[in-house]
C-alpha cells in the first residue's frame, strides 16, 4: 500500500462504528430538531470515541510500523489530525444532547450537562473531555511552541481521556445495538490498551538497545558526532533513518534520561552508530558534553525518506543545516559499497563557516559515480531559488526530489519546485516536528 492509501484505510477504520448506526437510524430519530439533535449528539459521541481510539492505536511508536505512512512524522500527522477530529466532535456531543432536551425544560437540558450524583457515567464523560482539553492544548499554535518533553508528559494524559471515555460509553450506550457495540468497542479498545501498554511499558525493555559512547567528534562549536559501540544486540537500519537516543550520563545539565529523536548518520553495514547532533535545545545542548564510555539506549529505527532498495533514477538531495545528517549517511552507505547513483545534492548553510561537512561531502561525492554536490550560501546568495537549482542541475525537473533541514527550508524547497513544474509526489520530506 501507498501512504496514501494506508492514511485512508486508517480513517476508513475510525468511521466503521458509524457505518454500524447509520442504518439503524428510525424515521423517529428525525421527527422534530429535539429529535434530530439527540441523534446527532449521540452521532457525535460515537465518532468522537471511534477517532481518539484509532489516535491512540497510531501512538505505539513500534519500529517499522511508520514505514506504510511514509515514516514517522507522516504517522504523526495523521495521529494528530485524527485527535484533533475526536476532539471536535466529543465537544460537540454534550451540548447536543442538552440542546435536544431543552425543549422540555431547562432544568432537564442542565441535568444533562451537569447530572446529580451518582450519575458516574455522565461525569467520566466530562473527565474524560477535560483530560483531552489539558493533553490538546499544548498542540494548538494558539499557545505558541510546546516545550517537547512537557507536551510528552501531557499527551500521558490520553489514557486518563481514553479509559473515561470507553467507561462511560458502556455505561450510557443506547445507539450501536449491544452486541456489535461490545465488539468495536472492545476491539478499538484492545488495539488503544495495546499501543499504550507497548509505549508506556514494553519499549523501555524490548523497544531500546544498550550502546556505549565510544568516541566524541567536535564539528563545530555546537555540532558533535558520537560513535556508539554496542553493548549488546546491534541496530539493524537503512540509510537516512532516524532513531530515539536516551542518555543516562548524570553528570548532563539536562536531558538525563530524556528520549530525543536524531538521524543516523553511519552507514547500515558499519559496526557502529554514528549520529550527529547539533545544540538546538537544553538536552542537545547538554549531550555537547555527554562522556565517554557512558550508556545510551537507542529505540527504532524510524523513517522513510530514502528508497527502500537502490533503484537507477535521478534524485535531487536538498539539505539545510543539520538536515544534512541523512545525506551524509546515505553517502557513506554508497561510497562504502563503490556504488553509483546519479545524485545532485544542493546543501544550504548560512556562510562558508557554517559548512561542518564540506570536506567530508566532497570526499565522499568523488567515490559516489553520478554524485555531485553545489554548496548553497544564504548570505550570499538570499533563499534558495528555481533559478539557482535550475543553473547548477538543469534537469531537476525530472529527478525525484529529497528534502530536510528546517521547516522553514522544507516549504520553501517544496513551493519553489512544484511552482517550477516538479510533482508533488515526487517530493519527499523529512521533519522532526515534536516526534
Amino acid at each position: 500500500m501507498t501512504p496514501r492509501q494506508t492514511n485512508g484505510a486508517v480513517w476508513v477504520l475510525a468511521v466503521v462504528p458509524l457505518a454500524i448506526v447509520l442504518p439503524g437510524v428510525r424515521p423517529t430519530d428525525l421527527g422534530d430538531p429535539g429529535a434530530l439533535l439527540n441523534l446527532f449528539g449521540r452521532l457525535t459521541g460515537v465518532a468522537g470515541l471511534s477517532f481518539l481510539l484509532v489516535a491512540t492505536i497510531l501512538s505505539c511508536r513500534v519500529p517499522g510500523v511508520d514505514r506504510p505512512f511514509g515514516g514517522l512524522t507522516k504517522l504523526w500527522r495523521t495521529h494528530h489530525r485524527l485527535g484533533a477530529v475526536a476532539f471536535l466532535l466529543l465537544l460537540a456531543h454534550p451540548p447536543l444532547l442538552a440542546l435536544s432536551a431543552a425543549g422540555g425544560s431547562l432544568t432537564g437540558a442542565t441535568h444533562v450537562l451537569i447530572p446529580p450524583l451518582p450519575d458516574w457515567g455522565t461525569w467520566l464523560g466530562w473527565i474524560a473531555l477535560l483530560a483531552m482539553m489539558i493533553f490538546l492544548a499544548p498542540s494548538f499554535s494558539f499557545f505558541g511552541e510546546p516545550e517537547y518533553q512537557r507536551w510528552r508528559w501531557l499527551h500521558r494524559l490520553s489514557a486518563v481521556a481514553v479509559i473515561a471515555a470507553l467507561v462511560h460509553t458502556f455505561l450510557l450506550t443506547r445507539t450501536i445495538p449491544a452486541a456489535a457495540s461490545a465488539t468495536i468497542w472492545l476491539l478499538l479498545a484492545g488495539g488503544a490498551v495495546v499501543a499504550v501498554a507497548y509505549r508506556l511499558i514494553f519499549s523501555r525493555h524490548i523497544g531500546r538497545l544498550r550502546y556505549i559512547v565510544d568516541e566524541i567528534t567536535v564539528r563545530a562549536n555546537n555540532v558533535i558526532e558520537l560513535t556508539l559501540r554496542p553493548a549488546g544486540r546491534h541496530l539493524d537500519y537503512i540509510a537516512g533513518q532516524f532513531v530515539y537516543l536516551t542518555p543516562y550520563d548524570r553528570n548532563l545539565a539536562a536531558g538525563y534520561g530524556e528520549e530525543h529523536p536524531y538521524t543516523l548518520t553511519s552507514a547500515p553495514r558499519e559496526t557502529v552508530l554514528r549520529i550527529t547532533i547539533k545544540d538546538l535545545g537544553d538536552a542537545s545542548r547538554a549531550i555537547q558534553s555527554i562522556a565517554r564510555d557512558s550508556e545510551v539506549r537507542i529505540e527504532g529505527p524510524y523513517g522513510d525518506f530514502f528508497p527502500r532498495t537502490e533503484s537507477a533514477g535521478k534524485e535531487l538531495w536538498i539539505a539545510g543545516g543539520i538536515g544534512i545528517a541523512p545525506f551524509l549517511g546515505r553517502l557513506r552507505h554508497l561510497a562504502a559499497q563503490a556504488a553509483r547513483l546519479d545524485a545532485h545534492l544542493v546543501y544550504c548553510v548560512q556562510d562558508e563557516a557554517r559548512a561542518h561537512f564540506a570536506a567530508e561531502l566532497d570526499e565522499l561525492v568523488a567515490r559516489v559515480p553520478g554524485a555531485r554536490l553545489t554548496l548553497h550560501y544564504f548570505y550570499q546568495q538570499g533563499p534558495l531559488g528555481a533559478g539557482f537549482i535550475k543553473r547548477h542541475c538543469p534537469d531537476y525537473a525530472g529527478r525525484r526530489a529529497y528534502i530536510c533541514g528546517p521547516e522553514s527550508l522544507i516549504e520553501h524547497a517544496r513551493v519553489t519546485l512544484t511552482g517550477a513544474g516538479v510533482s508533488r509526489d515526487h517530493i519527499v520530506t523529512e521533519e522532526f516536528a515534536l516526534l
